[in-house]
């Protein structure tokens, strides 16, 4: 039975006639390690034709928003067509019956009051046409327990009738338009139930046979690499393989398949939902205007007219056609990408096109790689047959490498043996992407590495296993910092101190061979180098130096690093011992040690004027404390008693001294103020090395 969509996009096209999937198969697959593929369906058309694929629901989104279609014989393609995804309850009030909500028999009748049925009772044959009055609810005793029960009402030619809805064994619609629209909801509730499958329709309107291609992108997973090694030949051997999987529910036979390494950016936005906007109830003018209202007096501001409508579109072309041809090259720019060298005869354009492929099994291909911009393309040189929810691995490298063997010591990953590895220099003339390496030495199992991402020509280090014929004694000999400089500028000394450090790697070699071994240290920005002169190499995390241990012997390495800080000091804060010592260091220069010594008189100077203020301010405080003390002794004395009188001179005196020493300490406020001044002005202007 042909479905709605279906039928309508059948009725558009008049004769067109409907290509399953399997008339436009996939062609060619490109995998992309972020996760997405991109799919090429080619085939041939004849005619008006209609095409149905079918995707996963969750896959829609994905299908509206990458999809190409293109007639490659000079037809026209016509809207592509799908189930939308409405909200079940929306399609559902949509009908002249509501399914929402789960309604009961007896809800369900009260919906199309007015409507005329037939109605059978229970053992009766002969059917009673009616039109349904409504339902209601009914209290009935049975078996000494009341129970609540829905009634039909109908008005029949004999007057109305009153059915329990137990009683009745079947109850038909006489309206064909309301039993049609009941048995589209049962449809709609149908298909929600199947909700895992959507059909896309694509529609094709032309004449004779021709060409057509589809294309698009959908989530798929990453492919992977892995790669074998072995090193019993005179050059390292290695051999790639690909990790691909076929999740979809499709067989992909004779597909040309390109595996892109790179990470475009890919999302998911939700375009397969329909988008419905809350819109504001108005209220007509009658009921707007029932009420009063106040007006002001006179109109102060006018407000500006309202903007000019959108320009219509040119005619001739629809105003969408250009962003709709932008979409179709980005769409096409990764068909390009891999089919970049384009074959030029009418038979490789037939099997470009994906039309007569011949069959290939997966163990007969291999890949040649080119690079697309920022990514890194291995197209399958030949076809691949990989049935549906099947992975394979596909060859895509075969073939002698350059390399050097090393032991690699990181007192990080074991303090005593390095480990048994190889620099691999990447001379297939491939990117190599990350991933494990096992490797085989000996015509056995030596252990695994792991690769990282390698471009054409870069060398990179992988270790396999622990090299026990190889140890490594590390001997740290850091050294006390040395003060090896002092300057001044404007008031700050800076002192430069030398801190170095040494350390000395002692590699014992026991095997008969020579080895060359790679020592690995961190490597400190701040930090400068001075023995070895330069590294074997160096990377953003360590340096990498090369000893040559010989046979039977042991081997000294020694890395010798110093690194210099500047200490700055405020002179006008600082305690004279400090400054005394800077004053008897050896590196110190005159000029230093002059402007030194003249800092040293100033400070004292100023800090002997401090100290009298101070011993002046503990005076006063003093005197101040023991004249409240006085007065409260006073209170309690008889005037004119001998001690009353002795408190009263006391008191008199002290005032006279207060006098006096407030004087002196103004004195010496102000005699600070112009030592500190004296002090500051010095240190602002005096800049000597």
């Amino acid at each position: 039975m042909m479905s709605c969509t279906r039928f309508a996009a059948a009725a558009a096209l008049a004769v067109a006639a409907v290509v399953s999937a399997q008339e436009l198969p996939v062609k060619r697959v490109t995998l992309f390690s972020s996760g997405v593929a991109h799919y090429v369906r080619d085939g041939q058309i004849e005619g008006n034709a209609t095409v149905e694929l079918p995707f996963k629901t969750d896959q829609i989104n994905d299908i509206l928003k990458s999809m190409v279609v293109q007639d490659l014989g000079g037809g026209q393609i016509r809207p592509v067509v799908y189930a939308p995804r409405d909200p079940i309850e929306k399609a559902l009030r949509s009908f002249g019956i509501d399914l929402t909500g789960k309604p009961t028999l007896g809800a369900l009748l009260d919906q199309i009051r007015g409507v005329p049925v037939e109605l059978v009772a229970v053992g009766a044959s002969v059917p009673v046409p009616g039109v349904i009055l409504g339902v209601e609810k009914q209290r009935t005793l049975v078996d000494q327990h009341v129970i609540e029960e829905d009634v039909l009402n109908v008005a029949c030619e004999n007057g109305i009738r009153a059915y329990k809805l137990r009683e009745l064994a079947r109850i038909a619609l006489a309206d064909p338009k309301l039993n049609q629209e009941l048995n589209k909801a049962l449809a709609v509730l149908a298909g929600a139930h199947d909700a895992d499958k959507k059909s896309v329709l694509l529609e094709f309107a032309g004449t004779g046979k021709r060409p057509v291609r589809v294309s698009y992108i959908l989530e798929a997973p990453v492919w992977k690499t892995s790669y074998r090694l072995v090193l019993d030949e005179d050059k390292p051997f290695l051999q790639g393989w690909a990790t691909v999987d076929n999740t979809t529910d499709e067989d992909w036979t004779a597909v040309q398949l390109t595996l892109v390494s790179g990470r475009p950016i890919s999302f998911i936005q939700d375009l397969y939902e329909p988008l419905y906007i809350d819109r504001p109830e108005v209220k007509p003018e009658l009921y707007a205007s029932l009420r009063p209202r106040r007006y002001a007096g006179a109109v102060e501001e006018m407000l500006p007219p309202p903007p000019p409508p959108p320009a219509a579109p040119a005619a001739g072309r629809p105003a969408r056609s250009r962003a709709m041809m932008k979409s179709a090259e980005a769409g096409q720019a990764v068909t390009d990408m891999v089919t970049a060298a384009a074959p030029a005869t009418p038979a490789e354009a037939e099997a470009t096109l994906g039309i007569a492929l011949g069959g290939a099994g997966v163990a007969s291909v291999a890949a040649a790689a080119a690079e697309a911009g920022e990514m890194f393309a291995y197209p399958i040189d030949t076809p691949v047959t990989l049935p549906r929810q099947k992975s394979a691995m596909l060859p895509i490298v075969n073939q002698a490498v350059q390399g050097e063997r090393f032991s690699i010591f990181d007192p990080a990953v074991h303090q005593k043996h390095p480990l048994n590895g190889l620099r691999l220099e990447n001379t297939t003339g491939l990117h190599l992407m990350q991933g494990p390496v096992t490797v085989f030495e000996a015509g056995t199992y030596a252990g695994d590495a792991q690769l990282p991402d390698v471009t054409q020509g870069e060398k990179r280090f992988v270790s396999y296993s622990l090299d026990l014929k190889r140890e490594v004694e590390m001997i740290a000999q850091p050294a006390p910092e040395a003060l090896t400089a002092v300057r001044i500028a404007k008031g700050t000394l800076i002192a430069t101190r030398k801190l170095a450090e040494s350390r000395t790697y002692n590699v014992k070699n026991k095997d008969d061979a020579a080895r060359s071994v790679l020592v690995e240290q961190p490597f400190r920005a701040d930090w400068k180098l001075l023995e070895p002169a330069e590294p074997f190499e160096r990377t953003p995390q360590v340096y990498r130096f090369r000893v040559e241990a010989k046979p039977k012997a042991t081997t000294a390495l020694r890395v010798r690093e110093e690194r210099t800080d500047d200490q700055h000091i405020a002179l006008a804060n600082t305690g004279l011992d400090g400054i005394q010592f800077f004053i008897s260091a050896k590196v110190v220069t005159p000029k230093v040690r002059e402007a030194l010594e003249q800092v040293v008189r100033l400070r004292t100077v100023l800090d002997e004027t401090r100290r009298q203020k101070a011993e002046l301010e503990a005076r006063i405080q003093e005197i101040h404390q023991d004249q409240g003390r006085i007065r409260e002794n006073v209170k309690t004395i008889r005037e004119g008693s001998e001690m009353y009188d002795r408190y009263i001179k006391k008191l008199e005196a002290q005032e006279t001294e207060l006098d006096q020493a407030r004087a002196k300490a103004a004195d010496l406020t102000e005699r600070e103020t112009k030592q500190r001044q004296a002090l500051d002005e010095y240190l602002l202007s005096v800049t000597v090395e």
